[in-house]
């Protein structure tokens, strides 16, 4: 009889303890449960996608804004981005850049416009082939690209228009006009302008170059403008390197008394509007444009399709808005 008892007694204990054991182990699996999504670890993380951002020229001051407004978004999401372009401008080369992209599956591309049909087909193809495309800087409203994102330049050249309006203060005025190319966003910019000095007759656009994008390029044909055109009092140049190009050509031709306005905040540009050789620049947010365009692609791939359009925002630069050293004095 005892052993009996004994013998129910360990199977009670057995059971016990096996229950035991189950509620332990149970408890184990609930906290490892609670606990993995809390470490990066033992999560599973969603692939990285990679943006590659082919650019106009890959060390103008300009891209490398636009770099490094996409870089610090794209860290800031959790994506890899590839920042290529031409060493000189190079429309073919843009155009071997965007195949490279495609061809190597990138998850999606920013790029520059450049109203070239053979680009516009590489931009059709990349998104046929579930790669979204966004348009900085100059737009490719033709192709099948994602959106746009940069300057509303028709509104750009409106501005310049109305700074040189509120410059000439009614006085009857020549003006020479220095656009960087024949691309889309120069041609609005022009269109722009053109509109606003269209509202004051005494106002005339004497004649309008261009620069190729080009410092030196800007420079000569500056100085052309000037000394076949003595009458001019004062030039625009519509491409950042321009404004630039026009004080150099005014300096040689001994024409302090024309008032250049300008386009965009090189230091050089900076450093005119400090010592009155340049009236004042009309300034974009390049590195605005690459933080937006790959916040686009981020909710692009949460399942959010972007409005065709983002216009990023232009601010006037002149010695009032300058700060320290400026603000107080006035040019001649």
């Amino acid at each position: 009889m005892s052993n009996r008892t004994g013998f129910i007694g360990l199977l009670f204990l057995s059971i016990a303890f096996a229950f035991l054991l189950a509620q332990f182990i149970l408890s184990a699996l609930q906290i490892r449960q609670l606990v993995q999504p809390l470490n990066p670890g033992g999560a599973e993380q969603p692939p990285s996608r990679r943006i590659v951002l082919i650019s106009q020229e890959l060390d103008n001051p300009f891209w490398r804004a636009v770099e490094q407004g996409a870089r610090e978004a794209s860290s800031a999401y959790g994506m890899e981005l590839d920042y290529t372009g031409p060493f000189r401008i190079h429309a073919e080369e843009q155009i071997k850049l965007l195949q490279k992209a495609v061809a190597s599956k990138a998850d999606a591309i920013i790029l520059q416009g450049i109203g070239d049909p053979a680009y516009r087909q590489w931009i059709d193809r990349a998104v046929d082939q579930g790669i979204p495309v966004i348009a900085v800087d100059t737009d490719e409203p033709d192709s099948k690209r994602l959106a746009y994102v940069g300057t509303d330049n028709l509104e750009a050249g409106r501005r310049m228009g109305e700074l040189v309006i509120r410059s000439a203060t009614g006085k009857p005025a020549q003006i020479g006009v220095l656009v960087g190319s024949d691309a889309e966003n120069q041609q609005q910019r022009l269109e722009g302008f053109r509109a606003a000095i269209s509202r004051s007759p005494e106002l005339q656009l004497a004649e309008v170059k261009s620069s190729h994008i080009s410092r030196l390029q800007a420079a000569r044909q500056a100085e052309d403008m000037l000394t076949r055109l003595p009458q001019l009092s004062v030039m625009v140049g519509l491409s950042a390197l321009d404004g630039i190009g026009i004080r150099e050509a005014a300096a040689r031709a001994k024409r302090p008394d024309v008032r250049i306005f300008a386009f965009d905040d090189l230091e050089e540009t900076v450093e005119g509007i400090r010592q009155c050789a340049i009236a004042a620049s009309l300034v974009q947010q390049p590195a605005e444009m690459g933080r937006t365009a790959v916040s686009l692609l981020r909710d692009y791939f949460g399942g959010q399709r972007p409005a065709p359009q983002h216009f990023t925002v232009t601010s006037v630069l002149d010695r009032s808005t300058l700060g320290a050293g400026t603000a107080g004095a006035v040019c001649r």
